[in-house]
């Protein structure tokens, strides 16, 4: 079992290292000033369900106070005694900007529970529990692996005119805007996203939103042109609350998403790498942009992919 949950947390590390202590950190730290008493610690841990307060005094970080040193001092029937006490001076922290590796390596070594996070001044902004890490990663886990029943299922046909976020029939000939790709020239790459995001300004949509439809468009439609050898095509249906794209092809498919989707990996050729296009960023910019994805694939099958972007 133990084995299985580090083959699991080496997977993680390796498919999300861009995370970074900045986009997992609860910014709302929960804090207490060293002068209270751990019995005034002990219920505010219980008030907001928490297991540590960060101990500060005039904005600056002296200490951290957790139920361990709660416990503790029960035992010794010092809990009316002031948290400066009992707190724990030797504090280690995370920079803002450390990735998901650095930040296992840290909670391996250290055994602690919970680290601050600091910015480039030294300030504290937020706090990290393994409860966070689990959290930031569901959160960021836009990329969704279809596979076997369903992944057939939409390849084959039988799902192809319903939603892989939702699950909802779409029809694909009522789409508000829809571009044909064509993959004869990979100098046309682009063009039906920004033919998307001029038809997105028209429509009002704020110019920040049509900013990431319009990346996760251009990459998910380069990535039609260099490697399907097929055409493809580009819907988006804008609702109320969301946008939704989706971008299918044909054509020769993804043998590996795993890999696709690590920044750098590419199997474009060093022709198309020398026009500026196959740098290995297209899935992750994808992910990045946008707020939900899913991409389905198999060798041989083609490719969709499909986006929302919350509004």
């Amino acid at each position: 079992m133990q084995k299985t949950i580090e083959h699991l947390i080496d997977q993680l590390q390796s498919i999300f290292k861009d995370l970074t202590a900045k986009d997992i950190m609860v910014t709302n730290v929960i804090r207490i000033s060293p002068e209270r008493t751990l019995e005034q610690a002990k219920e505010l841990m219980r008030l907001k369900k928490i297991s540590g307060l960060v101990v500060m005094e005039k904005e600056r970080m002296v200490g951290i106070v957790s139920i361990e040193d709660i416990i503790h001092a029960l035992e010794k029937n010092r809990i009316h005694e002031p948290v400066a006490r009992h707190m724990t001076l030797r504090v280690v922290s995370l920079q803002e900007d450390e990735h998901l590796p650095q930040i296992f390596e840290k909670f391996n070594r250290y055994r602690f529970g919970r680290f601050p996070v600091l910015n480039d001044e030294k300030r504290l902004v937020g706090i990290i529990t393994k409860e966070d890490i689990l959290r930031g990663i569901l959160e960021k886990f836009r990329v969704l692996y279809v596979r076997d029943l369903r992944r057939q299922n939409v390849l084959e046909g039988e799902m192809t005119n319903h939603s892989l976020i939702t699950g909802e029939e779409i029809n694909k000939s009522g789409a508000e805007f829809v571009f044909p790709i064509d993959y004869a020239d990979v100098t046309l790459a682009g063009i039906g996203a920004a033919r998307l995001k001029d038809f997105l300004l028209g429509k009002g949509i704020p110019e920040e939103i049509v900013r990431k439809v319009a990346i996760a468009t251009y990459e998910a439609e380069t990535n039609v042109v260099i490697h399907s050898s097929s055409s493809g095509t580009i819907y988006c249906f804008p609702y109320e609350s969301y946008i939704r794209v989706r971008v299918e092809d044909q054509g020769n498919g993804i043998e590996d998403v795993d890999k696709a989707m690590q920044e750098g990996w590419t199997t474009a050729t060093d022709q198309i790498r020398e026009m500026g296009f196959g740098a290995g960023m297209g899935i992750p910019n994808m992910q990045r942009y946008s707020d939900k994805m899913v991409i389905v694939s198999e060798s041989g099958k083609g490719v969709i992919v499909e986006m929302q972007f919350f509004l």
